[in-house]
């Protein structure tokens, strides 16, 4: 089984080349961030034709996430337990629920596409609010962990942290300035791999960017910056015999600024048998 992650930067803007990708590559579910779209609005047709199951949450033009599994979809979660909320200018709880998470389980795998908080600047409250919802999300996958620990889990998506110096090519990114690299960000993805989830694509490719700037170049330069995961736990990382970032997807027309990264799965070693009769779909 191939999984893979994927902020796609508006799905109505790049369909094409996303389904395309899908099949060209062979991919068996794929966790989208960034649609921008609400569910009515998402361009269906054309994964259901290529033979994807989809699960949306969209709620406005901004953020949104999504699923597209050829294999079927069950147990769909649009956020997890006590995520936060975030409005410009408002404090306090009750907080309106931004469409930043969407959990699924395929072929016995727990599966969520995330899309964490930018943060925008270190004295900004969306900062705040981009810890908050990780040490969230960090409490409630240590649950996950203790009640299903024989089940593989991946936390999947866009992290918007860059967790070593190693995954920094950008120049604009100022210690001590800028988002992405601060200390306590650093820190709580940290936290996830005390957890005991593991980046599950480094062992197969250590080096690589997944997003470049559509400024000054970036691209061209490879000024770029690692921040798109799959955190997996350890039964899940023991299924992992290959895994890859596809950079090749930053060119050609009208592209993300992200690419898409992408593992490979040995159902077998968890006990699932996977179907080799299922129909082929050519593009």
């Amino acid at each position: 089984m191939r999984v893979a992650t994927w902020n796609v930067n508006s799905i109505r803007a790049r369909v094409g080349r996303i389904v395309d990708w899908l099949v060209r590559e062979d991919i068996d579910v794929l966790a989208m961030q960034e649609i921008k779209c609400k569910p009515e609005q998402f361009p269906r047709e054309p994964f259901e034709a290529a033979g994807y199951e989809l699960a949306i949450h969209g709620l406005n033009q901004w953020n949104g996430v999504a699923i597209a599994s050829r294999e079927p979809i069950d147990d769909v979660s649009t956020a997890f337990a006590g995520m936060p909320g975030f409005a410009k200018g408002q404090e306090g709880e009750n907080l309106p629920l931004e469409a930043r998470a969407l959990g699924v389980t395929v072929a016995g795998l727990r599966l969520w596409s995330l899309y964490v908080p930018n943060g925008r600047s270190l004295d900004d409250p969306h900062y705040t609010y981009k810890l908050d919802w990780l040490a969230t999300l960090a409490a409630d996958a240590r649950d996950w962990l203790a009640a299903n620990p024989d089940r593989p889990l991946a936390l999947m998506g866009d992290w918007n942290i860059a967790p070593t110096d190693a995954d920094v090519g950008d120049p604009s990114l100022v210690p001590g300035v800028s988002t992405h690299i601060s200390p306590p960000e650093r820190e709580a993805f940290e936290e996830f791999e005390k957890l005991g989830l593991s980046d599950v694509v480094r062992p197969y490719q250590p080096e690589g960017y997944t997003y470049w700037d559509y400024k000054q170049l970036r691209f061209p330069r490879n000024e770029g910056l690692r921040i798109d995961f799959i955190l997996g736990s350890q039964p899940f990382a023991d299924l992992v015999t290959h895994a890859g970032i596809h950079r090749n997807e930053r060119k050609g027309e009208a592209p993300s600024d992200h690419v898409p990264v992408v593992v490979d799965l040995d159902l077998s070693l968890n006990g699932e048998e996977e179907d080799d009769d299922r129909p082929m779909i050519f593009g």
